[in-house]
């Protein structure tokens, strides 16, 4: 991955202006690079820069527009889109940049490229890790985004559920966590029927990953994942275009892991568990049917009313057993519906929780990082729509409106203490490149939940001492 590299002067200095002070700032500069400004046109426009020459053509200095403070939106990852405009070279923040450590973090994530079947075409351009910094947080979380998005972007046919599996696992053993992996028919005897039900057609069986790190005394903290290497839709089958990106339906277990590795990296203080049902929804003469009823692992019965609906169905298993234990927070992550992508687009992911100040922390992170989420309605009026006839509940509603709060409703049947869970319902991609989000692949929410989680766990550690 790209890394920060150590200060120097000698590199290229980049200035942050704004359209409304560009006049004032302008007439700072050496009087050649103001004049080469503008013949160039050059006016702080938001997004625009200028790479100014020095006397021997050599570049000098980097010049880039950023929002005002007047305006009615400023993107704190919009310096990241230097990392794709500049040159190879190595460059340092100068003036203007009103937070340096979102600065670097943009711009590292920005020149995230996955190369694994093809090398990069170009080199990128290197900068140097702000003065006031962290440095090492900044490179932890753009290593674990990396780690996220490289497994979204590998196809199902190199990310089958034992490579995803083998991922999990070897970042266990990078951190020193505990790792218990359950697979095939051994999920049955363990008492996970519907994780074992929507993988067992696959050519590589389902199976249940269990990580664990930091002391059973401390807070504990879960992480779920939905972990859907390739979504054929099942015998419900999908339309071929539906199945393009079908790959990323195991974004809500790769997010899990970018998380886990932010946390475990910071050693932050907490038992972190980390649970992913991993399974390829595919099909064959043992697919599970439309109308199939199976038992699930708290005791609630449920039919199949469609078998592409089938990510809530291995959360439900391992929701149930997150519970057991009762954990301080229980947080899931799923690629779950197309209808929170109609509701909200795929920039913003939905967010479901109990707990009205859970639900307002979040948002709060969530707005201080550029990494942005909308709480949903766990609208109770529509818990009926799940009602089933021959079982406890069906996995879907018998009708076309509000399928991302049924399928939250769904899953919090699932979940001893609703006050203490969160659900987000995401897309984990990027139809286009923008600042600090290279087209492809994208790890939302884990930025937030680590600013998030790291605060709780010193909270909690105080109150301990």
């Amino acid at each position: 991955m790209s890394r920060l590299q150590d200060w120097t002067d000698e590199a290229t200095p980049i200035d942050f202006i704004d359209k409304e002070s560009w006049p004032i700032h302008a007439e700072m500069l050496p009087p050649p690079i103001a004049a080469f400004a503008k013949a160039c046109g050059f006016d702080g426009k938001a997004g625009a820069h200028l790479l100014a020459p020095g006397p021997d053509g050599a570049p000098a200095l980097v010049l880039f527009g950023v929002e005002a403070p007047s305006a009615r939106h400023r993107d704190p990852f919009l310096p990241g889109k230097l990392a794709s405009l500049l040159p190879a070279g190595l460059y340092r923040l100068r003036d203007g940049v009103d937070d340096p450590q979102a600065a670097a973090l943009a711009f590292l994530l920005s020149a995230y490229s996955f190369t694994r079947y093809r090398e990069r075409k170009s080199e990128p351009p290197r900068l140097c890790a702000p003065k006031e910094a962290d440095r090492a947080r900044i490179e932890r979380i753009a290593a674990a985004i990396y780690l996220g998005r490289d497994l979204v972007n590998t196809p199902a046919n190199d990310l089958c559920p034992a490579a995803l599996t083998e991922a999990a696992l070897q970042l266990a053993a990078r951190h020193g966590a505990q790792a218990r992996v359950i697979v095939g028919d051994a999920l049955l005897a363990e008492n996970f029927p519907l994780i074992h039900a929507v993988g067992r057609a696959a050519a590589e069986p389902p199976r249940l990953v269990d990580i664990t790190f930091g002391p059973e005394t401390a807070r504990k903290v879960t992480l779920v994942g939905k972990g859907v290497c390739f979504d054929s839709g099942g015998l419900d089958i999908k339309p071929g275009s539906a199945m393009l990106l079908m790959k990323k339906d195991m974004g809500g277990a790769a997010t899990a892991l970018a998380l886990a590795d932010m946390l475990m990296g910071a050693r932050t203080p907490l038992r972190l568990r980390v649970l992913l049902p991993i399974v390829e929804n595919a099909i064959s003469a043992n697919a599970m049917r439309p109308g199939d009823i199976y038992p699930s692992r708290k005791g609630l019965s449920v039919e199949i009313g469609n078998t592409d609906a089938e990510g809530r169905l291995v959360l439900a298993d391992a929701l149930a057993l997150a519970s057991e234990e009762a954990p301080d927070l229980l947080i899931d992550f799923a690629t779950l519906t197309g209808a929170a992508r109609v509701a909200l687009g795929p920039d913003l992911p939905a967010l479901y929780t109990g707990d009205d100040a859970l639900a307002q922390e979040i948002e709060a992170h969530g707005r201080k990082l550029g990494d942005p989420v909308w709480r949903l309605p766990l609208w109770e009026p529509y818990e009926s729509l799940l009602d089933g006839k021959a079982s406890d509940l069906v996995n879907v509603s018998s009708g076309p409106h509000a399928g991302s709060i049924t399928a939250a409703l769904f899953l919090r049947r699932f979940v001893a203490a609703p006050e203490r869970w969160a659900h987000f319902d995401l897309f984990a991609w990027n139809a286009s490149a923008k600042p600090g989000r290279p087209e492809g692949a994208e790890i939302q929410t884990a930025r937030l939940l680590f600013d998030l989680i790291e605060e709780r766990a010193a909270r909690w550690s105080a109150k301990k001492n």
